[in-house]
């Protein structure tokens, strides 16, 4: 328990750091900032692999799996790639929510800011009522490969020119019943009051939209992670890395996110394969290094792929 209490901490004083020191002031986040906070939080995240090796050799988590110190630090990295390469169509989203509501560039930091709040408490109640099916019901592992593998194809097979709509959500119309909106956007305020009424900013209609689009993902993500391991601690610790990150990311590849056109078969194959994973687990082990080399590649190849595709075409131009 004290091990969960520590790293909750840890991440407490990570958000107050970031929100109440380096982000206290709101301001455009420039591609340099962005790349400098990403590459920080994913040696943070690659780091904190060796703390989970301790951990697990010293028994300071339960360890309900029985899973060796080596094992359980492969198991962390290999789901914390899958949750970041999963967050690559969050990233797209996010985008399109921000275009829609016209939120200004030095404000979208602090509605991410809130959003990660939110998306921690959800995830870990999802993960604590997914890790709770699969040790109470053992055929609940063959739903969740076969919803990922579902996930797959649907990817696979989607329209390329299917455009999302926030503004034709079923959340932001419900939203509009229950509460006025302003469409004025003068500070980093939710809500501001007129004529004595509470009035919804944009920047309120986005954080909700945001809230809900991470549960959506999460219904991808939490799955493909249980596929690799079911142990609470790795699945949780893994996924906040992974949502910790996100932000930087997000301005760090929002504006280059066309350009990565063929990581969208990365993410085809890399459900695919923990789909099937999860369905032969209870008769084949396949081994955590080679989990880990196909996520690896798979996302290595479409980077490779996205970059030569887009060469070949400023040529051919």
């Amino acid at each position: 328990m004290i091990v969960w209490i520590l790293f909750i901490t840890l991440i407490a004083i990570f958000l107050a750091l970031d929100l109440g020191v380096f982000n206290k002031n709101p301001h455009e986040i420039s591609n340099k900032e962005a790349s400098t906070w990403t590459g920080i939080w994913v040696s943070v995240a690659l780091l904190f692999s060796i703390g989970v090796y301790f951990i697990f050799k010293n028994g300071w988590v339960e360890n309900i799996d029985n899973l060796t110190p080596t094992t359980a630090m492969l198991k962390y990295i290999t789901g914390y790639l899958i949750e970041l390469s999963l967050s690559i169509d969050n990233i797209f989203v996010i985008a399109v929510i921000f275009t829609s509501f016209k939120i200004p560039k030095k404000f979208q930091h602090r509605v991410l800011f809130w959003g990660i709040l939110g998306a921690i408490v959800f995830r870990a109640l999802m993960i604590l009522f997914g890790v709770f099916l699969i040790k109470k019901f053992d055929w609940i592992i063959y739903v969740f490969g076969a919803f990922l593998i579902f996930t797959a194809l649907r990817m696979l097979f989607e329209k390329e020119d299917h455009q999302y709509d926030p503004k034709q959500s079923f959340v932001y119309k419900s939203v509009r019943k229950f509460m006025p909106i302003t469409t004025v956007i003068n500070s980093q305020l939710f809500f501001i009051r007129k004529r004595g009424l509470l009035i919804a900013t944009p920047l309120f209609l986005a954080l909700i939209l945001i809230e809900f689009t991470d549960i959506l993902f999460a219904l991808d993500s939490i799955p493909a992670i249980l596929a690799i391991t079911s142990d609470p601690f790795l699945v949780f610790s893994s996924n906040i890395m992974a949502i910790l990150g996100l932000r930087s990311m997000y301005f760090f590849l929002a504006n280059m996110i066309e350009r990565f056109s063929y990581l969208k078969y990365s993410l085809v194959a890399i459900l695919t394969y923990v789909g099937i994973k999860m369905i032969l687990s209870h008769h084949i082990e396949i081994p955590e290094w080679f989990s880990l080399s196909f996520i690896g590649v798979s996302l290595a190849a479409g980077v490779v792929f996205s970059l030569r595709s887009e060469k070949k075409v400023k040529i051919e131009q």
